[in-house]
């Protein structure tokens, strides 16, 4: 995948939004929690970072091209390269991190999402 279809597969989700912040770090969040994000230069582009399961975490740290990611590894973050997962795979990924961020959000903000 590229940054193109990333960008269009994170906003498809219900109520997604993306912004910048530090600098050039695009950020895909729901109700202000980040999902996934990206860095538009090096040496960040080309790397997504999403938040997994702890299984899934000890299982894709060990495939190449694919690190615990920066300051939120503890909270089960990794940092892939777009080439490091078939696209069907780091779809699902996608998907997961951004339901279990949606599944973390406190319920009054759930219900203002509908």
């Amino acid at each position: 995948m590229d940054l193109d279809s990333i960008r269009t597969y994170c906003l498809s989700f219900p109520h997604a939004t993306e912004d910048i912040q530090w600098g050039d770090d695009l950020l895909f969040r729901i109700a202000g929690k980040i999902f996934a994000g990206t860095g538009l230069s090096p040496p960040a582009a080309h790397r997504l970072s999403f938040k997994c399961t702890p299984e899934k975490f000890g299982e894709l740290i060990e495939r190449e091209g694919i690190t615990p990611a920066a300051y939120t590894a503890r909270y089960h973050w990794v940092s892939a390269e777009f080439d490091a997962l078939e696209e069907p795979e780091l779809k699902e990924l996608i998907k997961q991190s951004y339901e279990m961020v949606l599944s973390k959000l406190p319920k009054k903000a759930r219900l203002q999402l509908g």
